[in-house]
């Protein structure tokens, strides 16, 4: 092949490595666009409703005891967690639709890259062709000296070029690539927030429960159902007997466990009702401390206690499997068959005891629990230090002394952490309140402050 059969050849090639280049950086930049945009005003209307829906709440709230406003209240609440829920679907809808998009768009632009690597080894034999042939074989095969130089300068110019285009390709898929791991990483955030979706779920199941109750019972009469509601302070006067629940430590009295929350929150500022009501959200006043066992320590694997099911991330190790070694050879137990919460979905799971903490984070808090309870080693699983563990991480989120407001994102943040301002995670925040408000109203009775 003559020295200008080679420059044509490889002047083709260039032009089509550079308009794939063109359509690499361009790919995709139109597809579902239509399914975007629909998802998009699906989404904007459905947080407009949420916060209609808030706002008829609140006003209602506002309002005095009447049947007519209860019904009302639940008809909103109802809403609002239905609208929650279809919020974080069409989110992770989205979400899907942006993974699946930034995947093609690098699977197009590696076969460029690919194509670029190939025409490069393509430039460096001919390179190495064009070296190997004396300058006398060139000369004759041209039309002259002057010919051939600028052949070979032409020849260098697309070598470069080509050089040139292979290296943006190579920053376009790195690029491409840090987007999608983004994308990713949000999708995983999204999906560790579908707890609150479930919560949410049974929350309104049991709102619909509690409407036809009320309607039922008292068929429109205002009379009735005022009376309806001194009956049932009337009940709650029993919680004075009531049990609280913990697994491994067995059952205290309410007042019991109120007295503990009580000491809590002179050493902290958080209320009582609050730090009861976070017991109650996170393991049912402790009743449900964990599904999962740990089985391996290097690795934080685990199964499932009840279903045998194979978990990769029951804990992370070592950050958490080692304290949690530490811990449980302290108090004696098993680590293998001491139950820790299962993953949720991605991430990890491992949180202890009635509080949930994980076993990194109880290391933290061991020093101010020993102080605050007086105890040598706080114990993840006995009820008073579990109440003081709550109350002091509640403070560090900002709940000591605050506002309603305050208390909610407190709440929030021991759920999610630095994710607490997710929409998705509005329920649990929802949740916690109507158990404080529930619990305040338990004590209020028992302080005979009850109306």
């Amino acid at each position: 092949m003559s020295a200008r059969s080679q420059v044509g050849m490889l002047t083709f090639l260039f032009a089509t490595m550079a308009l794939s280049l063109c359509f690499a950086t361009i790919v995709h930049a139109d597809v579902n666009t239509d399914q975007r945009a629909a998802l998009q005003a699906q989404l904007d209307q459905i947080e407009k409703d949420i916060a209609n829906n808030q706002g008829t709440l609140s006003t209602l709230q506002a309002q005095r005891t009447t049947l007519e406003r209860d019904i009302s209240i639940l008809d909103t609440k109802i809403k609002k967690a239905q609208l929650q829920i279809k919020q974080s679907d069409v989110v992770l809808t989205q979400l899907s639709h942006d993974i699946t998009d930034k995947q093609q768009s690098i699977n197009q632009v590696q076969h460029k890259i690919s194509d670029g690597q190939e025409s490069l080894a393509e430039i460096l034999r001919e390179t190495r062709a064009i070296d190997d042939t004396p300058m006398v074989t060139l000369a004759l095969s041209s039309d002259s000296i002057s010919s051939i130089f600028k052949e070979v300068d032409n020849f260098e110019t697309i070598q470069k070029a080509l050089g040139d285009a292979f290296t943006r390709l190579q920053t376009l898929h790195d690029q491409l690539t840090g987007v999608k791991q983004a994308l990713e990483e949000k999708q995983g955030e999204t999906a560790q927030a579908r707890q609150a979706q479930v919560i949410a779920k049974q929350q309104v199941l049991d709102d619909e429960k509690q409407k036809v109750s009320i309607l039922t019972t008292t068929k429109g009469q205002e009379k009735t159902y005022q009376q309806l509601i001194a009956d049932k302070q009337k009940q709650a006067s029993a919680i004075r007997e009531a049990l609280f629940g913990l697994r491994d430590t067995g059952a205290i009295p309410f007042g019991t466990a109120y007295g503990y929350a009580k000491e809590a929150s002179a050493a902290t500022g958080v209320t009582p009702a609050l730090i009861l009501a976070i017991l109650t959200q996170e393991s049912s006043l402790g009743v449900n401390t964990g599904s999962c066992y740990v089985k391996d320590l290097s690795t934080g694997a685990g199964i499932g206690k009840n279903t045998g099911k194979s978990f990769a991330t029951v804990m992370k190790a070592p950050r958490d499997t080692v304290p949690f070694q530490t811990i449980t050879d302290h108090f004696g137990r098993d680590w293998s068959t001491t139950a820790v919460s299962c993953p949720q979905g991605v991430g990890y799971g491992g949180a202890m005891g009635p509080a949930q903490f994980i076993p990194s984070t109880w290391a933290l808090y061991q020093n101010r629990l020993a102080s605050a309870t007086g105890e040598s080693f706080p114990d993840p699983w006995n009820a008073r230090t579990a109440i003081f563990a709550t109350a002091l991480l509640m403070k560090d989120n900002g709940a000591a002394g605050g506002s309603r407001t305050a208390e909610r994102t407190a709440a929030l943040k021991y759920f999610a952490g630095g994710n607490w301002s997710k929409p998705a995670n509005a329920p649990y925040g929802d949740n916690v309140m109507d158990h404080r408000d529930a619990i305040q109203a338990e004590i209020d009775i028992l302080n005979g402050s009850a109306s």
